[in-house]
């Protein structure tokens, strides 16, 4: 069962310290020990020293390739046209699943079918922003012909005033249900106590800080109603990013991801990722998957079980909603810490059947196996760079001879991947984004630094799996939103829905 955990700060600061040494004593110290022993005795260390630089190579020529993609399918400037989805099987004539990846269709609202909105929801942490999600929606949502469905499902360990509050703008809109899942301890559960009693043909899924712009469900619907595809993913924008310079460059990042990385699945393969929040499933196909508490991701946990069973998710930037970044170190280090350790309890439990599947073809695989192995290994295997070096260093030994031709072109690629695509992101900036070009710049001579401390926390997440610690850190709601003092000395923490994909 997992533990919640809420301990004083200086706790957690002396234990993150230590794993940060521990992790990197074995990451980095012990590797060093091992590389100058096999140099010493004569060893040959030529197969490693060029699978690093052709490990930068790969990843850099995806996060470009990427880039390129989702540049010419979604620039404004060029002509106004449907963008081509599979682009790699189309170029090397790969047998696809089918013919064309299918498009979205025009949407008349009125001929909408229902649809069902969940907003999910663990009031002690998110009792301050619930109200005003649930009011922004009801006031701006474009309503399908068939009727709107509006459900906050959510887990307090104790009644709270905002209920009453709740309660009474429920009277007010018959179209808000509200369902308290009693004995919940996560998103995910809050999720299949609701999943059976929608009404809706399809479902979108948002946390309690999102707010989706007016046209999410016709421009959701214009993918599902073919039947081809069963989810279809927005893009999620950072909102408070003004709040320091954290929330700066978290803004900047989702707009990296949301904007250009997560589009380009689509583009280049045909295939996508369910993020937790602004999601949009055929309900039929909802209720047959359902959400795992067990999982640390429960989100892309789903992903892989529905992509398993021959259903097919497609990303969609246009589809948008913002919500709020951590505004503090410490709730940054653990979100990202789950997503890491998420990441790897998927791949662990999903790589094999997925090279197994019939339900993908090749190419969806190996872009599968990428994302699953990247997240797994590369944080890893990208930092034996520094004891090989050092074993070289130690050992008083030239390193193998490498082209310069091979050698400045990889580190040129590695360094121009991150402020390539940052500028890519830049340009497709979604019209919710209010960052000026300052900010990207910000970020692109901030990466470096970033993509070291995020394999930090990679690396220390897994250590934490492998030691089977699972504690969850609630993850405050904006400067605001912090738990009231009541509640800091409560161990009960369910899953608080703060996941970016």
């Amino acid at each position: 069962m997992r533990k919640g955990l809420l301990q004083k700060p200086f706790v957690l600061f002396g234990d993150v310290v230590d794993k940060i040494v521990f992790t990197h004593v074995v990451v980095i110290g012990l590797p060093t020990v091992f590389y100058y022993w096999v140099l010493k005795n004569e060893g040959n260390l030529q197969a490693l020293h060029w699978v690093m630089p052709v490990l930068y190579l790969l990843t850099s020529g995806v996060v470009i390739g990427e880039a390129i993609a989702t540049a010419v399918a979604y620039s404004a400037k060029l002509p106004r046209r449907k963008p081509k989805l599979g682009i790699i099987q189309q170029i090397l004539r790969f047998r696809r699943r089918r013919p064309e990846g299918v498009l979205p269709t025009p949407v008349n609202l009125q001929e909408m079918p229902r649809c069902s909105l969940v907003v999910v929801a663990y009031l002690p942490n998110e009792q301050h922003i619930i109200l005003d999600t649930l009011k922004y929606i009801l006031a701006t949502l474009h309503r399908p012909g068939g009727g709107l469905e509006l459900v906050l499902a959510y887990n307090t360990p104790t009644r709270l005033p905002v209920e009453d509050e709740l309660e009474r703008l429920a009277d007010q809109y018959p179209e808000l249900r509200l369902v308290s899942v009693e004995g919940s301890r996560s998103k995910a559960e809050n999720l299949n106590a609701v999943i059976k009693t929608l009404k809706g043909e399809i479902t979108g899924i948002l946390d309690a800080d999102h707010r989706p712009e007016p046209d999410c469900l016709e421009r959701a619907w214009g993918w599902l109603q073919s039947g081809e595809y069963s989810v279809v993913q927005g893009r999620n924008v950072i909102r408070n990013y003004g709040s320091n310079f954290l929330t700066q460059m978290i803004a900047v990042e989702f707009e990296c991801m949301y904007g250009v990385s997560h589009p380009a699945k689509s583009l280049l393969v045909d295939t996508g990722m369910f993020c937790g929040s602004n999601g949009y499933w055929r309900t039929s196909v909802l209720r047959r998957t359902k959400f795992q508490p067990e999982m640390m991701t429960e989100d892309i946990d789903a992903t892989l079980r529905t992509l398993l069973r021959g259903h097919q998710l497609v990303h969609d930037p246009r589809i948008i909603t913002t919500e709020l970044a951590p505004v503090d170190l410490r709730s940054f280090w653990f979100q990202r810490k789950r997503w890491a350790q998420g990441w790897l309890e998927v791949a662990l439990r999903y790589q094999m059947p997925l090279l197994r599947s019939n339900k993908l073809d090749g190419w969806q695989k190996a872009y599968w196996t990428m994302l699953l192995i990247y997240s797994a290994a590369f944080h890893f295997v990208a930092l034996q760079i520094f004891p090989l070096l050092l074993g070289f260093s130690l050992a008083e030994t030239e390193a193998p001879p490498i082209s310069d031709v091979f050698f400045w072109s990889t580190t040129l690629l590695t360094l121009m991947s991150g402020p390539f695509q940052t500028l890519t992101a830049w340009h497709l900036r979604s019209r919710s984004s209010r960052q000026s070009v300052v900010a990207y710049i910000a970020y692109c001579l901030f990466i470096p630094a970033y993509c070291v401390f995020k394999n930090m926390i990679a690396i220390i997440a897994i250590y934490d799996h492998l030691v089977g610690n699972t504690e969850w850190v609630v993850t405050k709601r904006g400067l605001r939103e912090a738990l009231p003092a009541t509640m800091q000395s409560l161990s009960y923490a369910g899953k608080v829905s703060d996941r970016a994909s």
